[in-house]
């Protein structure tokens, strides 16, 4: 028998316990943020480790042109220029491609960056592709959740089940906490 190290065990538990709804994160503030290289609407990638120079909101929202996540995604825009003044950098993320972003941003005149995870491999390595139920029905979706990190790559605040309005106001707020 070849002996099966801890670790997977923990991961198994990790995926049952995302089966039953609950988020895989294992991230907490003061963890390091898990880097990527993804794309971006309009061309381009962001990789976010690149953004050091101020902090970084990252936002992970289910899906485009849907009603809480265009409020979301306008809210931000909205305050983008405020959150530039403070240095820092506003970016969306969801599994939808960047054809869907770069659509989604012209109909509603988006400030922000939107990056896409069509494979979902940050969105499950920040644990929040999970079990969700609409109308009694299970599917597994993105958990809406915003990432304040500081310019050391490390986790200053989560805001886990997202409740969207005045949301991004308060980010900025914490944003503003953060940098000063």
């Amino acid at each position: 028998m070849i002996p099966v190290p801890r670790y997977s065990y923990v991961i198994e538990d990790r995926i049952q316990e995302s089966k039953k709804g609950i988020p895989m994160t294992i991230l907490e503030i003061g963890s390091n943020a898990p880097d990527f290289t993804l794309p971006k609407d309009g061309g381009g990638t962001i990789t976010l480790s690149a953004l050091r120079s101020g902090p970084v909101v990252l936002y992970f929202y289910p899906k485009d042109d849907t009603s809480g996540c265009t409020q979301e995604a306008i809210e931000f825009s909205g305050l983008k220029p405020q959150f530039e003044k403070l240095g820092a950098k506003v970016i969306g993320m969801s599994p939808d491609p960047v054809k869907k972003h770069d659509k989604f941003i012209a109909k509603h005149d988006l400030k922000i960056d939107l990056v896409a995870d069509e494979e979902k491999k940050i969105v499950e390595a920040y644990g929040l592709w999970v079990e969700k139920s609409m109308y009694g029905r299970k599917y597994m979706g993105v958990e809406r959740t915003t990432f304040l990190i500081g310019t050391d790559g490390k986790i200053a605040k989560i805001w886990n089940k997202v409740k969207v309005p005045g949301h991004a106001a308060e980010v900025l707020e914490e944003t503003r906490a953060l940098v000063a």
